[in-house]
């Protein structure tokens, strides 16, 4: 996996490009109580090849990946679990180094 720099800002909001899977869209979307403002972005994510595409501004990433936490620790169902914690793991990384995929 190759990681740039993303230089897109509006205002002083600094937007994480970032590539999701249908599969982790609907995780999200079915899963999730991850409201509409933050789920929009994924319905309305930009296609290339088999990714979409979705801007978000750091504080909503964090606010997405804790919605990804707390289903994944709440769950009861094993393998919805290990793609939560697997989703939560790779969007805490991308978070936390400020980088896009």
């Amino acid at each position: 996996m190759v990681f740039c720099r993303l230089s897109i800002k509006i205002g002083n909001m600094e937007q994480i490009e970032i590539k999701f899977t249908e599969q982790e869209k609907e995780l999200i979307i079915d899963h999730t109580f991850a409201g509409p403002d933050l789920t929009n972005k994924l319905k309305i994510a930009e296609i290339k090849g088999k990714h979409l595409i979705a801007k978000y501004p750091t504080y909503d990433l964090d606010e997405l990946i804790g919605f990804i936490a707390a289903e994944a620790n709440h769950t009861e169902d094993k393998k919805l679990e290990k793609k939560l914690d697997k989703l939560f793991e790779r969007l805490s990384r991308i978070l936390e180094s400020g980088y896009s995929e």
